[in-house]
């Protein structure tokens, strides 16, 4: 749970006990209340009724020299609502009041949190004024204002309920190593929450800039600081099993990450560049039952019979639309079976019981044409070779010596499937797919028999 803090009265409170407003022992007991209880200072010595909030804030207005209001009397701008989301709102306990040129009057139950300050001006892109107001009118009038969506002014939507901002984390003024795990995490969370499942850090002159990637288009996610990237970046290398203190050559690892109960997957990728190292990536979804997937349930035991057959099964589709994902629900259904089921693959996703899954590493020289020399060895059944893009005639042997590929093909959608399949070198490769698995969206997947392989792809 977040730590629920008043930046303004933990700094004044002792002047509290100066001011004869209260003494030392109440405001130690206040505090050993607040901390139980997850609400600030403030809030303790006026549930305990040892001081009214019309005191504390003429307490705060003298002390700061910051004026405060009554928002009990006040009617606000309705259109500078657009500059503070109410999540931002509630959780700083501040709302717009009304703006001049360029600067935004907001009422704020802490104006000494530089940090909200700092968070709100970002985001209105204008300067704040603060002044002070009581948490509990601030609260008050957010529900007033922010009411249901479509009411006159307003500009709650569900989405900002559901938002989430990873610079929550950044803003913190806690710098600590656990900190940067935290920040690392946040970031990856957002991803998720947005289904966007590229993530890159590139350095720039203001730092590390963090960019999402989905269906080709790029989205600006804002930077990390200077003074923290090689922090950032080290630890991000730590967690994915790289060696940080290498950066001149390219490092491939893995990076487990937990979004609410889900335990996600990224692989990640260093790579270096003239401006420093570029790291990159692509963030991986459990498998699931693939019946979740296929909910055709003709289609669905098209596709586990196919497992039965010597031949090629092929998974196609956009770049991340879900291929890998698919596989691996596939994997996991006929694990089930007594078969002797391999992969080879750059980096496991998931592990999956009972399937013998090869990773390959590159710098121990243990490589794609090595493992593909020795596989042969494990009498394999069924295997999943991923990314054979130029590997058809290898592919082919195998379904010639009785065994079942699994593999994936990158396709846009149907038109550029066929244009790639029209090629004399994958002629043979084509004629022995058995089933096709095409993936629109998550939503849209197709699944073809030979017959109509046949027929799409002629």
């Amino acid at each position: 749970m977040e730590t629920v803090t008043n930046k303004t009265l933990e700094k004044l409170k002792y002047d509290l006990v100066r001011e004869g407003l209260v003494d030392y022992d109440t405001v130690e007991k206040a505090q050993e209340i607040a901390n139980a209880q997850n609400i600030n200072i403030g809030q303790a010595l006026i549930n305990s009724k040892v001081l009214s909030e019309e005191t504390l804030l003429k307490f705060l207005e003298n002390k700061l020299h910051i004026p405060s209001v009554d928002l009990d009397d006040y009617t606000l701008d309705k259109n500078c609502l657009q500059y503070i989301n109410i999540i931002d709102a509630k959780k700083y306990k501040i709302i717009p009041l009304f703006k001049i040129e360029n600067t935004l009057t907001v009422a704020m139950a802490d104006p000494l949190d530089l940090f909200a300050i700092d968070k709100i001006m970002e985001k209105a892109e204008c300067n704040i004024e603060p002044i002070i107001s009581t948490e509990t009118s601030i609260l008050k009038i957010i529900d007033e204002y922010y009411k249901t969506p479509n009411t006159v002014g307003e500009i709650y939507t569900e989405s900002m309920e559901n938002g989430y901002d990873w610079h929550e984390e950044l803003h913190n003024d806690d710098l600590s190593d656990e900190h940067i795990q935290k920040i690392i995490r946040a970031i990856l969370k957002q991803a998720i929450l947005e289904d966007k499942h590229e993530v890159y850090f590139a350095h720039m002159e203001e730092g590390l800039e963090i960019t999402f990637k989905h269906k080709g288009s790029v989205y600006e996610k804002g930077f990390i600081p200077s003074v923290l990237t090689q922090l950032f970046i080290s630890k991000l290398k730590t967690l994915s099993n790289l060696d940080p203190s290498v950066s001149e050559i390219p490092q491939v690892g893995k990076l487990s990450f937990k979004v609410d109960d889900i335990v996600l997957t990224a692989c990640i990728s260093s790579f270096p560049t003239v401006m420093g190292e570029r790291i990159a990536l692509k963030i991986y979804k459990p498998p699931v039952e693939l019946h979740k997937i296929i909910k055709d349930d003709s289609k669905l035991q098209f596709v586990i019979n196919s497992i039965d057959k010597p031949g090629i099964i092929l998974v196609c589709g956009a770049p991340l639309s879900g291929k890998t994902h698919i596989i691996y629900s596939i994997l996991n259904e006929i694990s089930k079976t007594k078969k002797n089921i391999m992969t080879i693959e750059s980096i496991t996703k998931y592990d999956l019981t009972k399937v013998n899954q090869c990773e390959l590493n590159e710098s121990i020289g243990f490589n794609l044409d090595k493992a593909l020399r020795f596989i042969e060895f494990q009498s394999p059944e069924i295997l999943y070779i991923e990314g054979m893009m130029s590997k058809y005639d290898y592919i082919s042997s195998l379904v010639f010596s009785n065994k079942t590929v699994i593999t994936e093909f990158l396709a846009e959608n149907m038109s550029d499937l066929r244009e790639k399949m029209a090629y004399s070198e994958v002629e043979t490769f084509k004629s022995l797919v058995n089933c096709l698995i095409f993936i629109h969206s998550k939503d849209s997947i197709e699944v073809f028999d030979k017959t109509t392989i046949q027929k799409y792809l002629a």
